[in-house]
């Protein structure tokens, strides 16, 4: 299962590469480019000095993205990579004004790298900060919170990653990972069992995973052998009940991992990790975190 993968995967780097060129590309009109504004108003031998600050508390990620941009952005001129000084880690609780990184070196190459470095550790930060609430809400019981397919196109790698840096976990990457087979699917495959029966005949080495509406719903994906269960937009009470009685069948199912979603809330977290859950599903943690405030102050 994707949520079994090591949560402590660093950003890779190749999407990385590739995701900062097409941003590039974006603010300077192609490549190489231009920053008419840098470009005409700072020689181009001058040189900079300026810090990484985060203007509120929150949880940082994404620091890797200053030294890719400021490379890159270096690359595009024929100009020198400045250096950059780390002042902190991903993953790292931080307090407004903290520095977390110090860059030196040529005033073009910073200037025109600032917006899509802070774009980019700006999100990634927000994802982390607002992910670290939820992990810390679920502290102490067995449940973990989930992330969900609810990303920007083209930032995914980015919006997950920053979601492990918060204390999350992963859900499924895309639709070739894991066989999810929600309500949609059920109508269009005339039952749970229709649609786990097509899956393993098509795709027999793919996880399956069953979102159920009712106890009718999940004793039919159990007796059809799926052993994950996502309970949607149950009450804590009823999703406790359900699970109370499915797990005292052990010795009939065997192990079934549950995941409660839809509709839930940080205020109502603990109700729902008392229920018994494995897993609780947040599409907020990446469709609706606020980016966290960071900028570059030359000095």
């Amino acid at each position: 299962m994707p949520e079994d993968l090591p949560q402590d995967r660093p950003l890779d780097r190749e999407w990385l590469a590739n995701c900062v060129e097409t941003a590039l590309d974006e603010d300077l009109g192609g490549r190489p480019g231009r920053d008419v504004t840098t470009q005409a108003t700072i020689s181009r031998e001058a040189v900079v000095r300026g810090d990484v600050v985060v203007r509120e508390d929150g949880v940082i990620a994404g620091l890797v993205v200053i030294a890719e941009v400021l490379a890159q952005v270096a690359d595009r001129l024929g100009l020198t990579t400045p250096t950059v000084t780390m002042r902190a880690t991903d993953r790292d609780r931080v307090k407004a004004g903290t520095v977390v990184a110090s860059i030196e070196g040529a005033g073009h190459v910073v200037l025109i790298a600032e917006r899509t470095i802070l774009n980019l550790t700006s999100r990634a930060s927000g994802v982390a900060t607002h992910t670290r609430r939820w992990a810390d809400a679920l502290e102490g019981t067995p449940a973990r919170v989930l992330d969900t397919r609810k990303t920007t196109p083209g930032l995914r790698e980015l919006d997950k990653y920053a979601v492990r840096c918060g204390g999350g976990t992963n859900k499924r990457f895309g639709l070739y990972d894991c066989a999810m087979i929600k309500d949609n699917h059920i109508v269009a495959a005339g039952s749970v069992t229709g649609a786990i029966t097509a899956i393993r005949a098509a795709f027999p080495e793919v996880p399956i995973q069953v979102e159920v509406e009712s106890r009718e719903q999940a004793i039919e994906a159990l007796e059809a052998g799926v052993r994950f269960l996502m309970l949607d937009n149950m009450s804590p009470v009823a999703m406790e009940t359900l699970i109370t009685e499915l797990r005292s069948r052990d010795a009939e199912y065997g192990s079934v991992r549950f995941e409660a979603t839809g509709g839930l809330t940080l205020e109502t977290a603990a109700a729902v990790a008392a229920s018994g859950v494995d897993f609780m599903s947040v599409g907020g943690l990446t469709h609706s975190s606020a980016i966290l405030d960071i900028a570059l102050d030359l000095h």
